[in-house]
């Protein structure tokens, strides 16, 4: 950073779900490994998580520090001390959910005015807070968290609108102008291009694209290697300024850091460990839906008698849309018939350390970007199983693109509640990335993506000089703000 001026002090502000806060908050560990003075923003609830998981960074003398605002949830009509998307009492409450990031505004800008940052690397959900930092001089990096893929051909759908030629919700549509043939159907498209545009979460991702094109930049939790096509495009296409400087998730590098990531562990890490290492190398099936898709009873029996069939070792996370209904949903005799091969974790694991141990083999995913791009980096095949957001995207770029999973068919976006699939076809997808030639091959196109991920965060790799890039601009952007304030201050 330089010895002649102070270091950088850069602001983090992640929208209140564990999916956002997670990344931006491995992205404050990894600007203070480089000198940055970090802080980190949320509301009061999320505070003990987040200082949970910037403990060891902390203790290692990186400046990271967390300052909370009030969070107006019953404004908004939620329950009091709702103040995390993951803990919405349904998907009715998604829109109330919004409502309230909005209202955050005014306590926000208080606190900017008040620490004079160098920088805000503000949560997409928050697009007024490209204005906010504007007002002050302060320049905003918008983060999305998810892949250059994603955001390219949403941005072709957006603008093209190819799904109108479609003939229905089911018949596919080529997404017009990509270096790649990207086939999806107007089923699968997030509910805000379809839906009447007075949605308070529609509104807020229109707004949010025109925060991007006035803001400083974009960060991307991705490296160069994975998809240079479309970091190009993004670039020189869409003439977006942007810096990759991920994975985020390997900035982790121990086990009680991997562990510590998120809320607390349902299960103790040495337990998970002892277990994971009984197992043969590449034996394991890990299943999880992040942190925010949850099903039906029915599916999750579908999901249960599916695993049992497939004879493999498996460990599932286990998320109820009816948590506080009794837990019928399990074939009868289900945990006693897979007690030597399963491990099941009824609420948050922890998920970098399992799909960094060498007994796992595969990975059945919502396909969150958070969870792909850790996947990926721990050289693992996928089955794919989006549900909302931009899963759908990404699920393309695994199958399609990369060639590393497997989908399980679904054809719905739908609101966290994921689409219906049948025993039959989760146990043949997960057959395909466990065992013959074809599995084998996805494992081994999966291992040198992760090889690539991690010689991209090491000195001198793609992501390591795009982040000393970033910095550089930004101390830039500090002298000329300096400058301009001092000579301001001159003429009055």
């Amino acid at each position: 950073m330089g010895s002649d001026s102070p270091p950088l002090h850069v602001f983090f502000f992640p929208l209140m779900a564990h999916g956002h806060m997670i990344p931006m908050v491995d992205m404050a560990g990894l600007f203070g490994s480089r000198g940055v003075h970090c802080t980190i923003v949320t509301t009061p609830a999320n505070q003990p998580f987040i200082s949970k998981s910037i403990g060891k960074v902390q203790c290692l003398g990186f400046e990271i520090r967390v300052r909370t605002i009030p969070f107006p949830a019953a404004k908004a009509g939620l329950p009091e001390g709702c103040e995390n998307l993951d803990m919405v009492p349904s998907p009715a409450y998604v829109n109330n959910f919004v409502e309230a990031s909005m209202l955050l505004r005014e306590p926000f800008e208080e606190l900017l005015e008040e620490e004079r940052p160098d920088c805000l690397v503000g949560d997409m959900f928050f697009p007024w807070s490209t204005e906010s930092a504007a007002k002050l001089g302060i320049p905003r990096l918008v983060f999305h968290g998810t892949s250059y893929f994603a955001l390219c051909a949403g941005e072709v759908v957006r603008a093209e609108k190819p799904y109108l030629f479609a003939s229905s919700d089911t018949e596919p549509f080529v997404i017009p102008g990509l270096p790649d043939e990207i086939k999806l159907t107007r089923s699968q498209l997030p509910m805000n291009l379809l839906e009447n545009k007075s949605m308070i979460l529609a509104q807020v991702l229109d707004d949010a694209r025109t925060s991007e094109l006035t803001s400083f930049g974009v960060v991307f939790n991705s490296f160069y290697e994975l998809e240079p096509a479309y970091a190009d495009y993004y670039t020189t296409v869409l003439k977006r300024r942007a810096w990759q400087i991920g994975p985020l998730s390997l900035c982790n590098r121990d086990a009680e850091e991997k562990a510590a990531r998120g809320k607390q562990s349902s299960i103790d890490q040495h337990e998970c460990l002892k277990w994971l290492d009984s197992k043969e190398p590449d034996s394991v099936v890990y299943v999880c839906f992040g942190s925010t898709c949850k099903f039906l009873d029915d599916q999750l029996a579908e999901i249960a008698s599916a695993l049992e069939a497939s004879g493999q070792n498996f460990i599932w996370v286990i998320r109820r849309i009816s948590e506080s209904e009794p837990e019928h949903f399990l074939p009868e005799g289900f945990e006693e018939r897979v007690q030597d091969r399963a491990l099941l974790i009824r609420g948050w694991a922890p998920q970098v350390l399992i799909l960094d141990h060498p007994s796992v083999g595969g990975f059945v995913s919502h396909c969150g970007w958070n969870s792909t791009l850790e996947a990926i980096s721990a050289g693992l095949p996928m089955v794919t199983w989006p549900v909302f957001a931009e899963q759908f995207y990404n699920e393309k770029l695994v199958t399609d693109l990369l060639k590393i999973g497997v989908s399980v068919g679904t054809q719905k976006w739908a609101q966290l509640v994921g689409d219906h699939v049948q025993k039959e076809t989760i146990q043949k997808a997960v057959l395909q990335i466990m065992e013959g030639e074809e599995a084998a091959e996805r494992r081994s196109r999966a291992r040198q993506l992760g090889m690539l991920a991690r010689q991209a965060v090491e000195k001198d790799g793609s992501s390591y000089t795009s982040l000393t890039n970033l910095l550089a601009d930004l101390k830039k952007s500090k002298k000329v703000y300096s400058s301009s304030t001092s000579q301001n201050s001159t003429t009055v």
